[in-house]
């Protein structure tokens, strides 16, 4: 075999993920007709591209309500704002998850309380939730992260038991199924991205799913262009407090159109990932350095990016130096989080010295201390984690084969690669 590339010797060139989005010829068509006559602007259902996205995506969920809006974090934010959690409450959150997941707990005026994760996947540990329940919980809210299904079951009876509300975030899960059903039908309320990089891809969007008329109002009447009044069914109880006070949250008629179009190949671009994922993790099934997550049955995710664990004991070498390796030879691996959000700074009102930011007082005000905030489980999975991109879309069992063969190289010569970076040490 070739000397690795990293040590001189020639790259493998392990094939990159494919463009994505890709928008068909119709549905660029549709979107320059918009553009052409000058309509961009959707205030509610009444605009008929808004309510045919919004139907589509609800009855491709199994929901009845779906709100469109202008990204996932304003999903996650309407979805607090329609089931009216705000100041005085908490909500469980993980600590291992990009930063809007907690941020929309944030800025609805409530207090993140992290529990700990599964280490081998990074999903919610349902025991870890139920311990950090306390008397001001309000709600949970678990993160199908990197498209894999969070254990549903067990935090709907945790969340049913002590009559929380469960919201689901599925920014990275469009598709994703747990027990058997589409993720984002179990909860109270479930908030996806559908930014230029997610499985459902426009330029910039997201989408509140609930099966509740009144989270759907409620929501509306506080993110939406005066609520979303004029829509025919307004609840009149919510009449009075229409007004331009808003959170504005809207989604265009462009990327409703993007929408629509995106979501009628949705299906068929889920199952080429997980094709995939599943040739790769074939190949790869007898590495010692890396594995990945299993699941049980009536689980699947829905591959936004592969994640899979390092085991640098076994390698001998760090997941740094193993990252630069595969790196060395095309591979684009990389580690998604950096760190556990409990030890981030700008959660730190106790010693917090940058600019101004609305939830410090808050935070100081509920007197949490984030940094006596122990998540041993998610600092073994960020020392662990190891993270693809994964827009290969189409069955390809050569690439599959190639990009294994990547990761082969660079195992089966772990001896030089330990020589290298004991001399990088040395150094």
């Amino acid at each position: 075999m070739a000397k690795l590339a990293l040590l001189g010797g020639p790259a493998l060139g392990a094939p990159a993920p494919e463009p994505h989005p890709r928008f068909t010829d119709q549905t660029i068509d549709r979107v320059g007709d918009l553009l052409r006559r000058g309509q961009t602007v959707g205030l509610n259902r009444n605009c008929a591209v808004i309510r045919e996205a919004e139907a589509a995506i609800a009855a491709w969920h199994g929901v009845s309500e779906c709100l469109g809006l202008s990204s996932g974090h304003a999903a996650l934010h309407s979805a607090l704002q329609g089931l009216g959690i705000s100041t005085g409450d908490e909500v469980i959150v993980s600590p291992y998850t990009w930063g809007a997941s907690v941020s929309c707990v944030l800025h609805a005026g409530a207090v993140p309380i992290f529990a700990d994760v599964d280490p081998d996947t990074g999903l919610l540990d349902p025991a870890s939730v139920e311990a950090a329940i306390g008397p001001r919980t309000a709600a949970i809210l678990p993160v199908h992260l990197y498209g894999q299904p969070a254990n549903l079951t067990a935090l709907a009876r945790i969340a049913a038991q002590h009559r929380l509300a469960l919201i689901e975030d599925g920014s990275q899960a469009h598709g994703a199924v747990h027990a058997g059903r589409r993720v984002g039908s179990f909860g109270d309320a479930a908030g996806f991205s559908c930014m230029g990089g997610k499985l459902l891809a426009t330029s910039e969007a997201g989408y509140l799913l609930t099966n509740s008329k009144n989270v759907y109002w409620r929501a509306c009447l506080n993110t939406q262009h005066m609520g979303r009044a004029p829509e025919g069914d307004y609840p009149p109880e919510l009449a009075p407090y229409v007004d331009s006070l808003v959170y504005t949250y809207r989604l265009s008629q462009l990327d409703a159109v993007l929408l629509q179009d995106q979501l009628a190949k949705l299906d068929d671009e889920n199952a080429g990932r997980a094709w995939n994922v599943a040739a790769l993790q074939a190949h790869l099934a007898d590495s010692r350095v890396l594995s990945f997550p299993t699941f049980g049955p009536g689980d699947a995710p829905a591959y936004h990016m592969l994640s899979g664990n390092f085991d640098a004991a076994a390698a001998g070498v760090t997941r740094e130096t193993w990252f630069r390796a595969l790196r060395a030879e095309g591979v684009g691996v990389f580690a998604y989080v950096p760190s556990p959000i409990p030890t981030w700074p700008r959660l730190h009102w106790q010693t917090y010295d940058g600019p101004p930011i609305g939830w410090q007082a808050t935070l100081c005000a509920a007197g949490v201390d984030y940094r006596q905030v122990a998540v041993p489980q998610a600092v073994a999975k960020i020392a662990r984690s190891v993270e693809m991109g994964w827009n290969y879309l189409d069955r390809q069992p050569a690439r599959m084969e190639r990009l294994a063969a990547a990761f082969w190289k660079v195992e089966e010569q772990l001896d030089a690669l330990r020589a290298w970076e004991h001399a990088e040490v040395v150094a």
